[in-house]
């Protein structure tokens, strides 16, 4: 692999997914990359790192599937992997990471639930914020599609949205999915904690670390660690700046808000048993 090190500036001026949809339509996560906002994990930048440090990247195979603006590849290629791959369904988010890790890997443009790869051909399969858009049938063929890919005693990281507690009331539960579905524009389905580690499982694989942080996406003391003061202050900036975005970000916050309690980053990081 090259020595060229990646720059995660380097997508600054490509364009986002779904630009060309109106503020008001588009998905909510992308809605706050325009906005500026550059970590979009519901548990934050910490709780991706700690997830990332007990993958076990260095000297590893890496497969990253929908990467999103490439934030967490960079963080991947500092770890200094054998190789890294990734994988996005999207061409505007495909090309903005090619762009951010160069030479020091490459970039697919196609299905995380049917990448391609060869069986058995990866260490580490990482995945951040992309199975809680996805029904249950969408979710474990993603997850048996990692298994399929990582050789034994490779290992599965995840960082998703979960809610809390594990004996949630059903009928509370689906309120919640409901409204943070109407609020984000994308069919949102997070789990408990109980339920990701069961996802996993079913898959065949054995989960060894269990994490989570509060759902603070939108919180100020979160975002000035995430992003920076100056990034913050982008964002600020940018949100006042325009009315319609700043009504679908007072939105989200208000469904964020309202079940904040209810909802979690929770991070995950299993392995493939040897057959």
């Amino acid at each position: 692999m090259s020595k060229k090190p990646a720059d995660s500036t380097a997508s600054a001026d490509l364009p986002l997914p779904h630009a060309d949809r109106p503020i008001a339509s588009a998905p909510g996560h992308w809605v706050l990359a325009r906005a500026g906002k550059r970590v979009l994990r519901p548990g934050g930048a910490a709780l991706s790192a700690a997830m990332l440090s007990h993958a076990g990247l260095a000297g590893a195979d890496v497969v990253e599937l929908a990467p999103g603006l490439g934030r967490t590849a960079a963080e991947i290629i500092k770890d200094h992997p054998a190789s890294y791959t990734a994988i996005d369904r999207d061409p505007d988010a495909a090309r903005r990471v090619a762009a951010v890790v160069g030479d020091l890997g490459t970039v697919r443009q196609g299905e995380a639930a049917d990448t391609g790869l060869d069986e058995a051909s990866a260490d580490v399969v990482v995945g951040e914020a992309m199975l809680t858009m996805q029904g249950d049938k969408g979710k474990a063929a993603i997850v048996a599609e990692a298994a399929r890919v990582l050789r034994p005693g490779g290992r599965y990281a995840i960082h998703e949205l979960g809610v809390t507690p594990d004996d949630i009331d059903e009928e509370y539960y689906t309120q919640l999915r409901r409204d943070l579905a109407r609020s984000i524009h994308v069919n949102a389905r997070p789990m408990t904690a109980a339920a990701w580690k069961g996802l996993m499982e079913d898959a065949g694989l054995v989960v060894d670390w269990v994490d989570t942080a509060p759902m603070a996406l939108l919180k100020v003391g979160r975002n000035i660690r995430d992003e920076g003061l100056g990034g913050f202050l982008r964002i600020a900036r940018n949100v006042a700046a325009d009315k319609a975005l700043r009504r679908r970000v007072q939105e989200m916050a208000a469904t964020f808000k309202r079940y904040e309690k209810d909802m979690v980053g929770i991070a995950l990081v299993a392995h493939k048993p040897a057959a």
